[in-house]
């Protein structure tokens, strides 16, 4: 088996990041639903800006996490765009080995 390379270890990094920020922030976000049942008044507000603050922070996370992985996802693009035939290629020879191991079963 191939060895990763540097960008692509990177790549898997920021991906499992996101994953767990996304993660934190879904558990948050049903702690303080659940916690938001009785609140009224002030308590509510108060729980209203946490909300807004973790969404904040999420949206924040998303967009570095697209930031950081806009240049693979460009260097794809320009791969593509001047090796169609190789892509087609690789494509459908990855398409027939995962056929060829779901019809095995």
């Amino acid at each position: 088996m191939a060895r990763k390379t540097a960008a692509q270890v990177a790549e898997d990094q920021i991906k499992d990041q996101a994953f767990s920020e996304l993660q934190a922030l879904i558990e948050e976000s049903e702690k303080l639903l659940k916690s938001s049942a009785s609140l009224v008044g002030e308590e509510a507000d108060t729980l209203r800006g946490q909300i807004a603050q973790k969404l904040q922070q999420a949206r924040d996370s998303v967009t570095s996490v697209r930031d950081r992985t806009l240049p693979a996802v460009e260097a794809t693009e320009t791969y593509i765009g001047g090796h169609p035939w190789q892509t087609v290629a690789i494509s459908a020879g990855f398409g027939l080995v995962v056929g060829l191991l779901l019809g095995r079963r």
